[in-house]
């Protein structure tokens, strides 16, 4: 089932064209436990931060700003290795380990097609599916010749340019697309950018920035890929993604981004209709890796500092290799999938100053191996589908250091779902699973660190349904989650038992041929087992609304946004958290194809200017601190932005 996805309350305008043609629209793609975000990279030109993008299209995700750019998600609750962000079928770990460089900020929304959104532990293919799994699929190359050329200007000196150019023949098509875009930095609403943020929120003098006017970011990307038709039966399809990023401002951390590139390469082999015992097989091969240092050198330093004027630096480097091999297969009227996937992930780090006096590890250089069997079988009796999955996962993970204690892990994982529909417009579905995922590097050995933690198990159970009435629609969720040895950081990484429990509403209501409402709604809690003084879980987002309407009729569209989200009043004190404020912006966009090739977009975000914060200050990143307290960043104020595209 198919909406059309923008939060708005919208008025009619329209512009002259010169012939009639559709306009692309987002769209995204209800399933019963999981959502489609369709046709990014022609609608989400405001920013190429897909975690913001993602923040606004889907109720249960909610953002974490760190900067201008380069942002993380919370999914229903869960995020960092909670979750699990494929790109293409492959992996990237940021370096990072102050989450500078999450996975969502090594692909952007101009090289996206889709994203799939899968609530719960509800994969077996993919190793560390703790929580939930996001799916992003850029862009395919086409048979015919197309491309498109994009600028884009906004407020705070944001300048975009991006094109991507496709074609070829039946036996192989080819895709280049590249983008380069810098900022300066965004204000809040009350008007002050980063340096008088700082000096507002009465930053220590040495973590302040050097002077004003620095850059925010700039980033550069490429995106290529072909795929070759060997027959009508058999392709391959390879792709390189190279990101590079640099001096990216994180105004309340210690440290900003000297750089950070990274590269993805993919390989991918598919044989259709083998014989009775594969209708599909099919290889993947990925190798991503990361290159990010940050440093204190756009920072003030005092005497006080040792050694005082010295520059420091954490060079930190992230890299991961995965191979997959599965067969799909029809057995006893079902399909079942059957798989062996493996993967080693890399991840090391080095603290220096620039005048010699420092040089040391700050992370050992540290392989998590893991191979593991999996098997999927889905069938229909009748109205009720049904879906089993299961996993086998064992992990080494090994440290160079030999004071460093290493690791295995050996889990067993797997899910039950079903689907009973109760006539065309009526589901009920119910699903039971198991997952787990084991501590990362900067976990168990950050700095001088050797931790004995057990891997995380998740035991979740989600229920609901699914109705359509008419031109209305609307799809509820109730989840609980069991988390046992969850890792989490109470002043040092350790194993708690915690629980996440919650519930959604979604859904649309088509008005009329020009109208359609857009609705969704996602709530969340976590409670620490056992004896606490708060029993409040970190990072667990606070009740948040996304609500919309849209106006579209012939080659113009006017959408409005609207993204409310309550008081964050349940916090844990005893990790650094603190009550926020609830808040509630108004995003207007117009879109107009006002000739066959080219297409105006006029935008405004946080239409009202509000200054509010939607992030919180868990100690599992370190922030920068004003009399014990963590120094929160201010959301973006008032923003406009301009998009002229031309397209062949």
């Amino acid at each position: 089932m198919k909406k059309i996805i923008s939060l708005s309350m919208a008025c009619t305008l329209s512009l002259l064209a010169n012939e009639t043609v559709d306009l692309p629209t987002i769209e995204v793609s209800e399933k019963i436990n999981k959502k489609v975000v369709k046709n990014i990279s022609k609608e989400e030109i405001k920013s190429a931060d897909l975690a913001e993008t993602l923040t606004k299209k889907v109720p249960s995700i909610s953002l974490v700003r760190r900067s201008g750019i380069a942002n993380d998600i919370i999914l229903r609750g869960a995020k960092k290795d909670n979750i699990n962000i494929l790109i293409d079928e492959s992996k990237i770990y940021g370096a990072c380990p102050n989450r500078m460089d999450p996975a969502t900020s090594h692909v952007l929304t101009n090289n996206i097609e889709t994203v799939e959104v899968i609530e719960g532990p509800y994969d077996v293919e993919n190793f560390g599916t703790l929580s939930g799994l996001v799916k992003v699929k850029t862009k395919k190359p086409t048979e015919e010749l197309s491309g498109e050329v994009n600028l884009n200007f906004g407020s705070y000196g944001y300048k975009k340019g991006s094109f991507s150019v496709s074609g070829g023949n039946e036996h192989i098509k080819l895709l280049l697309s590249a983008s380069k875009e810098e900022s300066d930095q965004y204000e809040d609403g009350d008007g002050n950018d980063f340096l008088e943020q700082q000096i507002e929120k009465d930053v220590p003098y040495a973590n302040r920035y050097k002077s004003n006017g620095l850059e925010a970011y700039e980033k550069e990307t490429i995106l290529t890929k072909a795929i070759f038709n060997i027959d009508d039966s058999s392709e391959v399809t390879l792709s390189y993604t190279a990101n590079r990023s640099d001096n990216v401002l994180y105004p309340n951390t210690p440290m900003d981004a000297d750089y950070d590139d990274s590269d993805i390469y993919t390989f991918d082999y598919t044989k259709r209709n083998l014989g009775d015992f594969s209708k599909e097989l099919n290889l993947e091969y990925y190798y991503s890796k990361v290159d990010h240092p940050m440093s204190t050198a756009l920072r003030n330093r005092t005497a006080g500092m040792m050694p005082p004027m010295a520059i420091m630096t954490n060079h930190m480097k992230s890299s991961i290799w995965g191979t997959k091999l599965k067969n799909k297969l029809d057995f006893a009227n079902g399909e079942l999938t059957v798989g062996l996937d493996t993967s080693t992930r890399n991840w090391r780090g080095r603290m220096y100053n620039s005048i010699g006096t420092v040089d040391s590890t700050s992370l050992t250089s540290t392989d998590t191996r893991n191979i593991a069997l999996f098997s999927l079988y889905k069938k229909s009796f009748g109205a009720l589908d049904l879906e089993v999955g299961a996993r086998y996962d064992d992990t080494n993970i090994d440290a160079t250091d030999s004071s460093k204690t290493d690791k295995n892990y050996n889990q067993l994982n797997g899910h039950v779902f079903s689907i009973y529909n109760i006539d065309k417009d009526t589901k009920i579905f119910a699903g039971v699973g198991k997952s787990s995922r084991v501590p990362d590097a900067r976990e168990l050995y950050y700095g001088a660190t050797n931790n004995d933690l057990n891997a995380t198990k998740n035991y979740e159970v989600d229920l609901g349904f699914e109705k359509t009435i008419g031109d209305f629609n609307i799809k509820t969720k109730l989840f609980y989650s069991r988390l046992d040895d969850y890792i989490y950081n109470t002043g040092v990484f350790e194993n708690i038992d915690a629980k996440v429990y919650g519930t959604s509403v979604s859904g649309f209501y088509l008005i009329n041929d020009d109208f359609t409402l857009d609705y969704g709604l996602a709530y969340q809690r976590g409670k620490k087992d056992g004896n606490y003084e708060d029993k409040d879980l970190a990072e667990i987002p606070p009740l948040k609304m996304n609500l919309a309407l849209v106006y579209e009729r012939d080659t113009s569209k006017f959408t409005t946004e609207v993204v409310a989200v309550d008081d964050w009043n349940n916090y844990d004190s005893t990790a650094k958290e603190q009550e926020l404020s609830g808040y509630a912006v108004l995003n207007m966009k117009y879109d107009n194809q006002f000739h066959k090739n080219f297409n105006i977009t006029l935008g405004v975000d946080n239409l009202f200017d509000k200054t509010y914060a939607s992030t919180n200050t868990y100690q599992d990143v370190r922030y920068v601190e004003t009399g014990g307290d963590r120094v929160l960043l201010n959301d973006p104020g008032r923003y406009f932005y301009v998009n002229l595209k031309y397209s062949f």
